[in-house]
């Protein structure tokens, strides 16, 4: 399954090799072209230039990850978050760095004083162990600059679920996929973007570089139904279909294109869902904004516990979205307009 094998691969924000060289071997005896941008994208074309539309379908590599940043005298490595990470879920957490197991760690509980007790720990108090017993011995294995990737395998979870790392947004990456290898009547470029988690980056790169007169971006998006979380604050719920974005924060999208997508979805008998929550963003943000402006709609997969050792999401809603922009691709130019 192509999603547990990306979900298993380390690749953080600027250092998305593994992800690439996996989805070009994949992808190469189906598609005409793979190409490498100088910032790190993997750009397909599926088909040679066509006078039919350009359609990007966007989906981002890099994942959440921690980089090395100080060795203490005691052989313990300092850190900082690459993209954003709670620092309240990482105590204890088993981490690989290159071929080295390390545990986060922190000043026992039994040791801290009550006022300390009543606070989150925050970055600055945690620490990584490999198990060195000098600054010496660490500098051996590892180097400032080195990243430390979670590692989780991916598995079923109870009925019908997924559990594993990275879904964001390796889901959306083994979603376009799947798509790259069927045929539609468009010039279909598939953008396999680096550096969202930091900024968007190589999105802005491939839509100013391909210039689609669409896009679409796949992403894996949070899901807030969990315990102790009112109903209304769910923003999307794992098992009813992808989720529309309507806004975030770095997009306000365009209502007759969502009302168009609706629509198709319905007539095709797809569930889906309205991401209620505006935070956060997606690859849209600057694609929408490229050149001229670029109408772009992002779909995208509930995930709990994003940004996290491992997230859940329900394997039905990965068919359902690969089935909507399935429909939507067919759809252009006839009865989906993005003009």
């Amino acid at each position: 399954m192509l999603l547990k094998i990306l979900s298993e691969l380390n690749g953080t924000s600027g250092a998305e090799k593994e992800i690439r060289q996996a989805l070009a071997a994949e992808l190469e005896p189906c598609v005409h072209s793979l190409s490498t941008d100088k910032i790190g994208n993997l750009i397909v074309q599926k088909n040679p230039p066509l006078s039919a539309p350009k359609v990007m379908i966007a989906a981002h590599m890099d994942e959440v990850a921690l980089m090395i940043t100080a060795i203490t005298a005691d052989g313990f490595l300092k850190f900082q978050p690459v993209g954003g990470i709670d620092p309240r879920i990482l105590v204890s957490k088993p981490l690989k760095i290159n071929a080295l197991t390390g545990v986060i760690g922190a000043k026992a509980i039994h040791l801290q004083k009550p006022k300390e007790r009543e606070q989150a720990l925050t970055i600055e108090q945690l620490y990584i162990d490999i198990g060195a017993k000098s600054k010496e011995e660490a500098e051996k294995h590892v180097k400032i600059g080195d990243y430390a990737y979670f590692f989780t395998e991916m598995e079923k979870l109870g009925q019908g679920y997924l559990k594993g790392k990275a879904f964001d947004d390796r889901v959306g990456c083994a979603i376009l996929a799947q798509l790259l290898k069927r045929d539609y009547a468009l010039n279909l470029i598939g953008a396999f973007t680096v550096q969202e988690e930091v900024g968007l980056r190589g999105a802005t790169v491939a839509a100013y570089h391909v210039q689609p007169d669409f896009a679409i971006v796949l992403e894996g998006t949070v899901s807030a139904q969990m315990m102790e979380v009112e109903e209304g604050e769910w923003v999307t719920e794992p098992g009813k279909g992808p989720a529309l974005s309507m806004l975030d924060n770095s997009t306000l999208y365009q209502p007759q294109l969502l009302r168009q997508v609706i629509d198709l979805a319905e007539k095709m008998g797809i569930p889906y869902q309205l991401r209620r929550g505006h935070s956060g963003g997606n690859d849209a943000g600057r694609i929408h904004l490229s050149r001229e402006g670029i109408p772009t709609i992002a779909l995208s997969v509930p995930c709990r516990y994003i940004h996290s050792t491992a997230s859940v999401l329900a394997e039905k809603d990965i068919e359902h979205t690969l089935n909507l922009v399935d429909g939507i691709l067919k759809a252009i130019p006839h009865e989906f307009s993005f003009r």
